[in-house]
């Protein structure tokens, strides 16, 4: 997916799965772009946010923004990966400063909280992968893993 740069950052490519490439292909397109009419995105955005808030009793889903998702996004990113210079890139920004401003710093000690895995033969060792977790070592014949919850 290509994003177009936006007042002054870097423009950039982002590896998509497939899934998500075949939801997008079904979706009714005028020309080449998807997104390519913000007003229109936003409204249908702040529709449905409205419509969940009311449905669920929690107006606190009112204050969620396209911008909060990307600070959010920074934030997770350098959660997982510790690498600022990364989500500089993922972010398009030129300039440190401005990523600093988008990651939070989470602490470690209340996010970091694991559902744990075992698995005893390749297949199960496959099936924990292909769901997002990730190896964390070997004990008396049994390989564990663990996903973030």
């Amino acid at each position: 997916m290509r994003i177009t740069p936006e007042k002054g950052s870097n423009p950039r490519s982002l590896k998509i799965s497939n899934k998500l490439v075949s939801m997008l292909n079904s979706l009714p397109k005028k020309g080449e772009n998807i997104f390519s009419n913000y007003g229109s995105l936003s409204c249908t955005f702040e529709r449905n946010r409205k419509k969940t808030a009311y449905k669920l009793g929690n107006p606190r889903l009112l204050k969620i923004s396209f911008h909060t998702l990307r600070h959010w996004k920074a934030t997770m990113e350098y959660h997982r990966t510790k690498d600022i210079l990364h989500v500089m890139q993922i972010l398009g920004h030129r300039n440190i400063k401005n990523t600093l401003v988008y990651t939070q710093l989470i602490n470690g000690d209340a996010e970091d909280a694991y559902v744990c895995k075992a698995a005893k033969t390749v297949e199960q060792a496959a099936e924990l992968i292909e769901a997002g977790f990730e190896y964390v070592c070997e004990i008396e014949g049994v390989k564990l893993f663990r996903k973030r919850r």
